[in-house]
Parts: structure tokens; sequence; C-alpha cells
């Protein structure tokens, strides 16, 4: 572990999408370590976020893949040495209720508005771990293998919270990283964020 954190100090994350021919592969985010304790409560207002780099500008993915999506979002990531941390704003451009079919973890993806992430600590595009939650805080999590098969009978142990108002929506995890595998040495890390959107019909990535 003691070798790991010194990895990530230098951590460059690479926003692509995690199938055969990598997007977006000149894009880097830039993850700093913090030494601020971080609540995780939906709310993002800890000091640790105050200076960690923003990934936004998502794209459309669906129903067409021709330019910046409608619904945007914005993503903050920092670790410390136990943990790795994401903070997730989505915010809603169009006025409609939440779709949530269901709070049991590992939801159907299709019916709920949702987003993942998508965590590839090999960097080889293959295999990897995957987490989320719908908008009510429902949490997802599998293994990735074949470079986009989600296998859903693995459970690990991690926190989130979620809130919510007319605005947007939050979502807030902590990761622990003896819950998840990685490899020695390994600098980069392949990364995908996906919103799923169904008041707009959208999916984002």
């Amino acid at each position: 572990m003691k070798n790991y954190v010194c990895a990530v100090v230098c951590l460059f994350v690479s926003l692509h999408f995690l199938t055969a021919q990598k997007k977006n592969g000149n894009y880097r985010l830039h993850i700093k370590k913090t030494t601020h304790p971080i609540k995780i409560d939906g709310i993002g207002d800890d000091i640790a976020w105050q200076d960690a780099e923003i990934a936004k500008d998502f794209f459309r993915v669906l129903p067409m893949d021709d330019g910046l999506a409608n619904e945007q979002s914005a993503i903050k990531m920092t670790y410390d040495d136990k943990n790795l941390y994401l903070l997730a704003t989505f915010y809603n451009a169009t006025e409609a209720n939440y779709f949530v079919e269901s709070l049991r973890r590992d939801f159907s993806f299709g019916k709920n508005d949702n987003f993942l992430l998508f965590l590839d600590p090999f960097n080889n595009q293959t295999t990897g771990f995957s987490f989320g939650s719908n908008a009510y805080g429902a949490q997802w999590d599998g293994t990735m293998f074949d470079g986009s098969v989600i296998d859903l009978n693995w459970d690990s142990k991690w926190i989130s919270e979620v809130t919510r108002d007319d605005d947007k929506w939050v979502f807030e995890m902590a990761v622990p990283f003896k819950s998840i595998r990685y490899e020695e040495g390994v600098t980069e890390w392949g990364i995908n964020f996906s919103r799923l959107d169904l008041k707009s019909s959208e999916k984002s990535s």
C-alpha cells in the first residue's frame, strides 16, 4: 500500500471510453492528494474539494453522438492514504421529476437516472471496476472484463451519499484502496464517467 500511495502522487488519469479504441487519450485529470478530512454527505463543501481539478464538458453519447451534452456534469476526484474519493454534480437543464425505478443495489441501468464510474487501475482497457448510483442513492458496483462487460455479482465495501434539488443532484463517494486490485508501478489509470438522464433521453460521457 505504501508503494501504491507514492505512485498516486503523480497520478494522471486518462479520460476515455473503456473500449478497444481509446477516446480522449490526450486528456489528463490530475488527482491531488488531500490532507483534509472528507465527510461523505453528498454536499461536497469540504476544504479538500476546493483545489481539486474538474472534469466537465461532457459529450453526448445517445441518442446522437453529436456534441456537448445538454445536461452537463462536473466531476472532482482526490485521495488520501486510505481512500479514493469522487464528487459528482449533475445539473438539470430540463425541468422534470427524477426517474428512479428501484432503490435496490445494482439497479437496472436503463430505468434510472444514474452515474457510473468505470475505473481501470491496470490501464489495459480490459479489466477494472465500476461504481455508481442512481439519483436517489442506490449503489451499483461490479467488476469489468473484456473492456466493457460488467459482472454485478461482485459487491465491495464503499460508501456514498446523494443529495438533490430541482437544479441538480450530487453524488459523493469513498472507495477504500483495499477494496480494489491494482498493479504496482502503473502511474496512469484509465477512467470513464457515464451519466444517464432519462428526462432528456440523454446519455453522456
